[in-house]
Formats: structure tokens, C-alpha cells, sequence
């Protein structure tokens, strides 16, 4: 037997005060308008350390080919090839400039980075690079045989690395190491590789550190007290 409803009563109860009758069924009415969205040109800052020309010394010699740079002096030869966002000039005074050319914000980071990458050039083949290691632990000590540096760092056999020919290496007192050359990038690459080794532990330090690091240091596990 069916109910009857009365369509009242329907209607009754989807009556809203916020809703629009159209057939017995309410729905909304929203206006809808037009969302524009508004265009603003960045304004990427000049670098600071992009902005600052090089020197170039009386003993290096600049070539300069479209995007890509040479540079050579007493102690060796350098080239990069430039990226699209940036672009080197050399000034009548012999000064570098590197200057961007696009005002992106990619073209913003490239400033100051290549800048940099480029005073590096012109320092390495005129004056060089070196950094420093130092091994702490007992019976850690390094030697330089022939074309290899040999590292004795705790494990049953002695780590023999090859000496990059760009490179010179010369160890202290067995503990301290000194990677010199000209290009800078290499210098660092070899040195953090050296380090890999044996990374200076926390407690007691051992292992294998650049001369300015400072390593921190942990509290070990104190003893049960009685």
C-alpha cells in the first residue's frame, strides 16, 4: 500500500531561504564573474659579486671566443664554456667583466657563480691554489710513492689513490697532507676524496679533516655510577 504525500509537504521540506525554486527542486543561483590575473615583470638585483670586474696580471693571457674563455699563465691552462644567460667582455684596461644577458632569475644565479668561476681561472694560473688535511689517530699517517699517495688509516690494507697529473701532493710529518695546483675545482674534489676515507668521527675526532675544521665534538656514554 503506498503512502500518499500531499506535494506540500514535499515541498515543505526542501524549502530553503538561501534557494531558488524551479520544478519542485531548489538549487542555488551564484553570479559568476570574470577573474583576470594580473602580469608583473621580475626584477632580478645585480649581483654584487657578480658585478665586480677582474684583474688580469701582466702574465696571463686572455682568449676570448664567443662563449667560451682561455685562460694561460706560469702554471697552466684553463677553458670554460659560458651558458646562454651570461656573457664575459674584456675592457681596454684588461679588465674581465662577466654581465648577464637576460634579466631572469636564472640568469641572476648564473652572475655571481660564473663571476666567481672565472676569477678562479685567472688566480689558479697566476698564483695557484692548496688545501690542507690533517690525519688524527694512532698510527694514521700518509706517504707519496712514485705517482700514488698512500693513506694508512686502520683498515687491514693501505689506501693508494692516484696522484691527478694537474696536481701536487707533498705530506708533513706523515699527518699532514697539502694538495696544490691550478685549477681549483680539481683541488677540491681530490681533497674531499682524500677525506671520504676515514670522515672525523665525533667523540674522540679520529679520522681525516681539512686543517681549518672544526669537527664537533659529542659526550660519549658516562659510566654507572656506584
Amino acid at each position: 500500500m503506498a503512502s500518499s504525500i500531499t506535494p506540500s509537504f514535499q515541498t515543505s521540506n526542501l524549502r530553503s531561504a538561501f534557494l531558488g525554486e524551479r520544478n519542485g527542486i531548489y538549487v542555488s543561483s551564484v553570479p559568476v564573474t570574470r577573474v583576470g590575473f594580473l602580469r608583473k615583470t621580475i626584477e632580478c638585483k645585480e649581483s654584487r659579486i657578480g658585478k665586480k670586474p677582474i684583474e688580469v696580471p701582466s702574465n696571463v693571457t686572455i682568449t676570448l671566443e664567443g662563449q667560451d674563455l682561455k685562460v694561460k699563465g706560469p702554471l697552466g691552462e684553463l677553458s670554460r664554456t659560458y651558458p646562454r644567460e651570461v656573457k664575459v667582455q674584456k675592457d681596454e684596461s684588461g679588465l674581465l667583466t662577466v654581465k648577464k644577458a637576460f634579466e631572469t632569475r636564472r640568469a641572476n644565479q648564473m652572475h655571481g657563480l660564473f663571476r666567481t668561476l672565472t676569477d678562479n681561472m685567472v688566480v689558479g694560473v697566476s698564483k695557484g691554489f692548496e688545501k690542507r688535511l690533517q690525519l688524527v689517530g694512532v698510527g694514521y699517517r700518509a706517504t707519496v710513492e712514485g705517482k700514488d699517495l698512500v693513506l694508512n688509516l686502520g683498515f687491514s690494507h693501505p689506501v693508494r689513490m692516484p696522484i691527478p697529473g694537474d696536481l701536487k701532493v707533498k705530506v708533513e710529518d706523515n699527518t699532514r697532507i697539502i694538495v696544490s695546483g691550478y685549477d681549483k675545482c680539481n683541488i677540491g674534489q681530490f681533497a674531499a676524496s682524500v677525506r671520504k676515507w676515514r670522515p672525523p668521527e665525533p667523540y674522540k675526532g679520529k679520522g681525516v679533516k681539512y686543517a681549518d675544521e672544526i669537527v664537533r665534538r659529542k659526550e660519549g656514554k658516562a659510566g654507572k655510577k656506584k
